[in-house]
């Protein structure tokens, strides 16, 4: 199953990508996050490995991340006109999926943000949910766009929702 989600965000495409590679700030707009850990590796950096913990309801998953592309590796004094892309891939719970994204500027002061996710799924349960159920993956993708863009730009924190 493959999608791309889109949304603009109202802020420069440096601070865009600042704010989205800080690993401090993925608690703020990742709902359900519990965790967030490299095992190998600086966060973010191509190849380093993190153990990755959602929490969905009642239900916990954990999570294998590798990080496979991130360009450019400074994120500070990006040139105009530059695509800034992040790829990770993560495994777990009967599932492998990839996501590769594209930050660009869309204007001065506004970031597109373009991500496309691949879902591969292994035992009968996640093969099920992703035939059934297709569009969840892509609404939750969706959410996850929109609370980056509601935390970036008017600092909503995901978890004050919860409360």
């Amino acid at each position: 199953m493959k999608y791309t989600n889109s949304i603009e965000i109202a802020l420069p495409l440096e601070k865009t990508v600042q704010l989205l590679s800080d690993p401090a700030q993925l608690p703020m707009w990742l709902r359900g996050l519990v965790l967030h850990e490299p095992v190998s590796g600086v966060h973010g950096e191509v190849g380093t490995k993190s153990r990755v913990v959602l929490q969905s309801g009642k239900r916990e998953m954990e999570l294998a991340e590798t990080i496979t592309r991130r360009e450019p590796a400074d994120l500070h004094g990006i040139p105009q006109g530059t695509v800034v892309r992040f790829e990770r891939e993560i495994v777990g719970g009967g599932m492998w999926s990839a996501a590769r994204d594209r930050l660009t500027e869309a204007g001065p002061e506004t970031t597109l943000w373009e991500s496309e996710s691949e879902y591969r799924f292994s035992g009968l349960l996640m093969r099920l949910v992703g035939l059934v159920m297709p569009s969840a993956f892509h609404k939750q993708s969706q959410q996850h766009l929109e609370d980056f863009k509601a935390f970036a730009e008017q600092g909503k924190d995901v978890r004050e929702e919860a409360k």
